[in-house]
């Protein structure tokens, strides 16, 4: 069977079966050490023509490798220190996209207070870039661990991302203001590092949205071994959203749902534990069972799979 009939997430099942690794199945892998921090360690890859193209600005493809990465950190209660990055270019790629590339590299690793420390540099017909991300918490929460009675909650708003990638794929002359703010959103996501004590402190499970609120919401169900039930006029739409679907006939909640690449958080903790100075949303509850379900119905995990 090729990996393309396997699928994404159960090439993942096989390998872990084979690396017999209990650290395997978050967005980071947390390694304690003899001091009373964990180490949190992370690596993603960002390819040419499938996460990002040719013609997007340099400096928002290298502000956007460090976010994803840092995002991974974030979501597991940590915050980022040190930075490896392995890139991948074609031998008559000019030398100053290299040089912007890292100038936006360079830009997100100092929002984020981490620092890059090496790397490496290979030839490849399409750019790569693999960068992989050591941080530190003082509690790993990670995607096992929601409890029946939490509530379930996300970060900010939910399927910007996905409305800027098509507005930029219908490469018009002129944008309206509402639709550079969501193609902005797309290509400069924003790890959401200001909820790291929050989640320390609160979360019983925790993880990013990067392939889409429902796929992602399976990951924490099985995870868990939960149920999760999510109501589908909680979510958290931006205005900016809202006057896209007004535009182009769509539907704002599908875009809530499935669309990936937002680098918001997913977190349950007890409603008690709910924080007014952060824009989160109590979006659906977590209950005993298992499967994840929107408006009562039992919901497929759709969302972003490279296979």
């Amino acid at each position: 069977m090729k990996v393309g009939q396997l699928g994404e997430f159960e090439l993942i099942n096989r390998l872990k079966e084979i690396l017999k690794s209990e650290l395997i199945g978050d967005d980071t892998a947390p390694i304690k050490i003899q001091s009373e921090s964990t180490l949190l360690l992370t690596t993603d890859t960002m390819n040419e023509g499938i996460h990002f193209l040719s013609n997007y600005l340099p400096e928002a493809v290298g502000w956007k490798a460090i976010s994803v990465n840092v995002s991974d950190i974030v979501s597991n209660g940590g915050y980022p220190e040190w930075v490896l990055i392995s890139l991948n270019i074609p031998e008559d790629l000019e030398n100053s996209y290299v040089e912007r590339l890292y100038k936006g590299i360079d830009r997100a690793c100092r929002f984020y207070k981490c620092k890059v420390i090496g790397g490496n540099i290979a030839k490849l017909e399409k750019i790569s870039i693999s960068v992989f991300v050591l941080g530190r918490t003082e509690r790993f929460v990670g995607r096992k661990g929601a409890k029946p009675g939490d509530s379930l909650f996300v970060s900010g708003t939910l399927g910007d991302s996905r409305a800027g990638l098509e507005l930029i794929l219908m490469n018009k002359k002129e944008y309206e203001p509402f639709e550079l703010a969501l193609i902005e959103r797309h290509l400069k996501p924003t790890a959401r590092i200001d909820y790291v004590k929050h989640i320390q402190k609160h979360a019983n499970a925790s993880m990013d949205i990067s392939d889409g609120l429902l796929s992602d919401l399976w990951h924490l169900s099985e995870r868990s071994s939960v149920k999760v039930e999510i109501f589908s006029e909680k979510l958290p739409i931006s205005k900016e959203l809202k006057l896209f679907c007004e535009k182009y006939g769509k539907n704002p909640i599908d875009y809530a749902l499935v669309g990936g690449e937002d680098y918001q958080l997913l977190f349950t903790h007890p409603k008690s534990s709910w924080n007014p100075f952060l824009d989160m949303t109590e979006i659906g509850k977590i209950s005993e069972g298992q499967g994840v379900f929107v408006d009562g119905k039992l919901a497929k995990p759709k969302g972003w799979r490279h296979f």
